[in-house]
């Protein structure tokens, strides 16, 4: 990934649960030699910030915190959308909001709409490169069951496209992205991997 990104190459990663962004972030940042941490466009259920896990930190709830702590990415810079859930452990949302990233619930994307939690993302990202993460269970598990830690009252797969959309419509410096946690067998008539293969397919023209 750093060989490809070192040559000015824009990749789009496919997980894999979401402990795949990690060495992904790490190798952009490799190839970066020195630049400032990139921003973040985080899309999920769940603010992944979370700590030790039967002792180990590499595992799919913890790779934003590791990143903020190895420098791979501006807390300032990064802002998470859709969190939601009973595995919201407050602790994480602790992490997230003290290391000073946006935290939008998806209370506060459903109170906004669409078109200002673009805008809001926008002001929190900024010009500078940034990195799109987007985790298949941001969706309701009506639009996306094939994933293993579903969330109920996310959104739907339209409004997943709208937002999509509208990040793409502010032109950003995205440097690379990702699509994670679709899991082929807890789906049901294959529409969790349609979605995933058209959120990637957003991804792709956003990159």
């Amino acid at each position: 990934y750093s060989s490809f990104a070192s040559a000015g190459t824009r990749v789009v990663a496919v997980g894999g649960d979401h402990s795949v962004t990690l060495p992904v972030l790490r190798s952009l940042a490799k190839a970066r030699d020195g630049k400032a941490p990139l921003g973040l466009i985080h899309i999920d259920a769940h603010a992944d910030t979370g700590d030790n896990y039967l002792g180990s930190r590499f595992h799919h709830g913890a790779p934003f915190r590791v990143a903020v702590e190895e420098g791979l990415i501006d807390p300032k810079r990064c802002v998470q959308v859709g969190i939601r859930g009973t595995l919201a452990d407050p602790r994480q949302w602790q992490f997230s909001k003290e290391s000073g990233m946006t935290v939008l619930t998806m209370e506060e994307v459903a109170d906004m709409g669409i078109r200002a939690t673009v805008k809001e993302i926008a002001k929190v990202v900024g010009d500078e490169p940034l990195y799109v993460s987007f985790d298949i269970d941001a969706l309701d598990p009506a639009y996306a069951p094939g994933t293993g830690t579903p969330e109920i009252g996310g959104m739907t797969s339209r409004e997943a496209l709208s937002l999509l959309r509208g990040i793409s419509r502010l032109n950003l410096d995205v440097v690379g992205a990702d699509v994670v946690e679709v899991s082929p067998p807890f789906d049901v008539g294959a529409i969790t991997s349609l979605a995933g293969a058209n959120i990637l397919f957003e991804l792709l023209c956003i990159v």
